[in-house]
């Protein structure tokens, strides 16, 4: 393929990928004359473009949707749902013909004579109405906004320098770590001058990657209101935040899980026009898609205003495939029941349709997420809607980590899955935290919460060391809006590396999170926040708080709670206000009187 045609290729693609978006923008917004200019300035060159290197069957698709954008643009003729339908069907075959065009280099055979005559009648039936109509003045096409100059740069050509810039990342921490050990004064400042340039270099080749999430969204409205045409609903669709960047690579991860989870939205979420009525709401049903940076890390949400999720159906349906028993089941909370809907082949649709209702969709976008080190939080109020919440880093290439130690290895920390560092000395302390323990179970006390506690060295069976634990530090982890302290034997640096994938013989242990190369030439392994949760029996790294009303009326309570079982499977509660210590007593120092139990004490 020459380079002409691959130029022509791109530069087509990103021009229809913008024609979806627009003509859907028409639709709702029919008066609109800059989204109407610039239909037809788009469609306008594509059609100039195609007769210049003789693909003449996209050229006559083309002229034909030009025909009928034509009359729109002297304001006599209305936008319809017909028109705006039939447009995007010429699209859509432009799509099909540039797909064959890259995969051959030359224009694939078809017929479009249905199409044509189609785009045809609506073209001379609107010329009949503008003929008939006083002629109206044609709005000027509005040149498109100045943009600073660019330049095309292969995929390939940007992943080299990604791993350039990695192997000089590495090279600069070794230097670091040398120069630490020989403590060669000479050599500070160039290595200082180095390093901050290292970093700079790092920061621009890094942003090469960054794409708006936008990029991923673009087919979404037209998704939307294909859908909404399909299963007879009026759906709007609200995005927030498209600007966000993110990642290229992670973009190309995320964009599958990202429209499986709208369309799930549209279809299972959101009522019928007729149910939205009965139930005082209005007939538009509304999708709302939003991103956000928050501290390092990328927050996108994906909401809806519909029915909710009926925890009732998520329990009938665990019970009768034996996910759990009834009375597991009928011992959790809301909260716990939505983790079943991650499960694969799960699925309470009462009807299987071409859109959803076999269950496959979301234990595959929990996966997705899961490999990229993503987390998702489910949130719904029945009645009011359903909120998705995923959160991402922003890349994987390179990542700064807290180096820490148990035993006589040592292990990298994601940075952004560290809140705090407690300092074992410290414990116990005038104000300090305190470690409990409630039946066998050790607990950190740091301000008024109960954070589990894990060692480490005991979390990967290693030997013991000779570090005593006056040294230790409890590194506080944050993972899927819980926390958790895990002890290591100590803390050497924070340091930014390079991430290496996991080689696939450790895959299935889900306490790493990949490898990298230290300064000095060791392989250590990156762990995983939401691995080790995982394993301290806190979920599977899919947090579902208890779901508050979206709007709430007045600030909720909060209030730290004591949990224990006496007497039956479920949990009972005990504010920790009213619980001054927690002693073990024999079962026979446990005494009858008056019917009473009592204990001498």
């Amino acid at each position: 393929m020459d380079e002409l045609l691959a130029e022509f290729l791109t530069e087509t693609g990103e021009s229809l990928a913008a024609l979806d978006v627009a003509v859907v923008r028409l639709e709702q917004t029919p008066n609109d004359p800059d989204t109407l200019a610039q239909i037809f300035r788009l469609v306008h060159t594509i059609k100039g473009t195609c007769g210049f290197l003789g693909l003449e069957r996209l050229e006559t698709v083309a002229h034909a949707a030009e025909a009928v954008l034509d009359p729109l643009r002297h304001g006599s003729a209305s936008v319809t749902v017909d028109v705006v339908t039939l447009v995007l069907g010429a699209l859509d075959r432009m799509k099909t013909i540039l797909a064959g065009l890259a995969e051959s280099g030359a224009e694939p055979a078809g017929n479009d004579q249905a199409l044509l005559a189609a785009l045809e009648r609506t073209a001379a039936n609107k010329r009949t109405m503008l003929s008939d109509a006083d002629a109206a003045p044609v709005p000027a096409i509005i040149d498109p906004p100045r943009v600073p100059p660019s330049i095309r740069v292969s995929v390939d050509v940007l992943e080299k320098l990604v791993r350039l810039v990695s192997e000089l990342v590495l090279t600069r921490n070794q230097l670091v770590q040398l120069a630490r050990a020989q403590q060669a004064t000479s050599f500070t400042a160039p290595l200082e001058l180095l390093s901050r340039l290292t970093s700079e270099l790092q920061a621009g080749i890094m942003n090469t990657r960054m794409q708006p999430i936008g990029t991923v969204w673009n087919k979404l409205p037209r998704m939307v209101r294909d859908l909404a045409h399909e299963l007879g609903k009026q759906i709007e669709l609200t995005i927030r935040g498209a600007e966000t960047e993110l990642d290229r690579r992670l973009l190309e991860l995320i964009r599958d899980p990202l429209t499986h989870m709208v369309r799930n939205a549209a279809d299972h979420g959101l009522e019928s026009p007729e149910e939205r009525r009965e139930a005082g709401k209005p007939e538009s049903g509304t999708v709302t898609l939003s991103a956000c940076h928050e501290s390092g890390r990328v927050i996108i949400e994906v909401a809806d205003d519909g029915r909710g999720i009926s925890a009732e159906r998520i329990r009938a349906k665990a019970a009768a495939e034996g996910l759990a028993t009834e009375a597991e089941l009928g011992g959790i909370g809301n909260a716990d029941l939505y983790r079943f809907i991650f499960n694969p082949g799960f699925s309470t649709a009462k009807t299987v349709t071409s859109i959803s209702g076999r269950g496959v969709g979301l234990d595959v976008v929990k996966t997705n997420i899961g490999q990229i080190g993503g987390t998702i939080h489910v949130r719904s109020v029945p009645g009011a809607g359903t909120t998705f919440t995923i959160q991402i880093p922003l890349t994987v290439a390179i990542i700064s980590v807290l180096v820490v130690g148990a035993g006589a290895a040592r292990f990298a920390i994601p940075q952004t899955g560290v809140e705090e560092l407690v300092g074992l000395s410290q414990v116990g302390s005038a104000g300090g935290a305190v470690i409990e323990h409630i039946d066998g179970v050790a607990l950190l006390h740091l301000r008024k919460r109960l954070l589990p506690l894990i060692r480490l060295r005991t979390l990967l069976r290693l030997p013991d060391s000779s570090t005593p634990d006056e040294s230790a530090v409890v590194v506080i982890l944050r993972t899927a809006g819980e926390r958790l302290g895990l002890i290591v034997d100590r803390v050497f640096d924070t340091e930014e590396i390079v991430v290496k994938p996991v080689s696939p013989i450790l895959r299935r242990i889900t306490l790493f999170g990949g490898t990298t190369v230290l300064g000095d030439g060791s392989v250590i392994m990156i762990l995983d926040p939401g691995g080790i949760a995982r394993a301290c029996g806190m979920g599977d790294g899919i947090q579902t708080p208890v779901e508050p009303p979206l709007q709430a009326a007045e600030p909720i309570e909060r209030s730290p709670m004591l949990l224990v079982r006496a007497g039956g499977p479920h949990l009972l509660a005990v504010p920790l206000k009213l619980v001054s210590r927690i002693e073990e007593i024999a079962r026979e120092a446990i005494e009858l009187t008056a019917s009473h139990r009592v204990t001498q004490y």
